[in-house]
């Protein structure tokens, strides 16, 4: 009788659909996955520990480097942490400012999330119609903090300015002919709400249009219906939060349980699964891209009908404007020492949790009342959900496992941080 041996193939770090650094060993009886065992650390920046060595202002642009796609999420958390110790309250006008982009934040994570999902399981089509409305959403990122990316744009005490009155507009060049460029500024002649506006209207049109290639169709219900299922019970046990709790059907959202900013003054619906396997994840997260959308839309009719401060008037906590910086000697000293030696945060310790993309993300920060945090630790909801890789995966095909890893949106920056 012939000895059966399981053998052991590395899934990544290099593999494509491995989402980033991640080392999974695969443990497999023919093509069937006996244990899966994730490798991570190899994107370790060591954030938490050098926030320890930075003023409390100076670790905001760590946070758009954790989770790389959900920016302005992980600088809110950290915000709301400082604010919280510090005592502040934040202009109402700067919290919906920050509600807005937070959804603007969910709707380009879901974008990438659902497009790479179907890259990696066959869709082609399906990346370069969300990396289309991803660059829409980039050009609000870049008109209101000049980055595309690592916008730095949540502040304590509020945000870095008010929105911009005009949006960046394409000139004529060797690629675009003056027609093409008619067309593209179209919605750049007014100010960003408006062009924001203009994409809330035509983004429900473009979810048509993701559903209707990946929804019904044949080849992706094969790939994601009955992969990757967990229970409501394995979720909560595993500590899941966002799509992969609400995916199984788990009604759990801190914008509507925990309510921050003004999420309880906007109207929206939390979508959730019922056989929590990576079909109803998908079904979730196009939801909820809707519902993000119907938010944008309350905010921008707040916003245009209400003007006021978008940062607070505490100058040691906040930075006073420019023009009073450079006219008035008060001022400028609240300016230089806020920039050279930081604010004192009253001695204490909180935590601070928003609704991030991909699930709950919180930040846990101990104050000895320097200018500097005494101790910082992030929960990266991420992490949680890579861990249950072993349990989802067992059982499935080498195939499946990309696509329970599609299903989870993982990013290492904030997984490994």
């Amino acid at each position: 009788m012939a000895e059966i041996r399981n053998y052991t193939i590395n899934f990544g770090p290099q593999h494509p659909s491995a989402h980033g650094v991640l080392r999974l060993v695969l443990e497999l009886d023919g093509e069937v996955v006996e244990r899966a065992d994730p490798h991570i650390g190899l994107l370790h920046r060591g954030t938490e520990k050098l926030a320890e060595t930075r003023t409390w202002i100076q670790s905001v642009p760590y946070m758009d480097r954790l989770d790389y796609v959900s920016m302005m999420c992980n600088e809110h958390a950290y915000c709301m942490a400082m604010e919280r110790l510090l005592g502040i309250e934040v202009p109402i006008r700067a919290q919906y400012i920050r509600v807005m982009f937070d959804e603007v934040t969910r709707i380009l994570n879901h974008l990438l999330g659902i497009g790479t999902h179907a890259l990696d399981i066959g869709a082609m089509t399906m990346v370069l119609y969300t990396f289309r409305e991803r660059e829409d959403l980039m050009d609000v990122y870049e008109a209101v903090s000049g980055a595309r990316m690592h916008a730095a744009y949540y502040r304590p005490g509020g945000v870095y300015r008010d929105l911009p009155d005009r949006m960046p507009q394409y000139e004529v060049n060797k690629f675009k002919n003056a027609n093409t460029v008619r067309q593209l500024n179209e919605s750049r002649q007014g100010t960003m709400l408006d062009f924001l506006e203009d994409f809330t209207n035509r983004f429900n049109g473009y979810c048509d249009d993701y559903e209707t290639l990946l929804t019904d169709n044949r080849i992706w219900k094969q790939r994601t219906v009955g992969i990757g299922v967990v229970t409501p019970e394995q979720a909560k046990a595993w500590g899941f939060t966002g799509v992969m709790l609400r995916g199984s059907g788990v009604p759990w959202d801190l914008r509507k349980k925990q309510p921050y900013e003004v999420y309880d003054q906007v109207e929206f619906d939390v979508p959730i699964g019922k056989t929590g396997d990576c079909y109803d994840r998908y079904l979730v997260r196009m939801e909820e891209m809707r519902q993000s959308n119907r938010i944008i839309k309350q905010c921008i009719d707040w916003l245009r009908k209400n003007p006021g401060p978008v940062i607070a008037d505490n100058h040691k906590v906040a930075p006073p404007p420019r023009e009073r910086m450079k006219a008035n000697m008060e001022e400028l000293i609240h300016h230089f020492k806020l920039f050279t030696e930081g604010m004192h945060v009253p001695a204490g310790e909180v935590y601070a949790a928003v609704e991030h993309p991909k699930g709950e993300f919180g930040v846990y920060a101990v104050s000895d009342g320097a200018n500097k945090p005494y101790r910082l630790k992030m929960r990266a909801p991420g992490f949680a959900h890579l861990a249950a890789m072993d349990e989802m995966a067992r059982g499935h095909m080498i195939a499946d496992v990309v696509a329970i890893i599609g299903t989870m949106d993982v990013v290492f920056g904030e997984i490994d941080r």
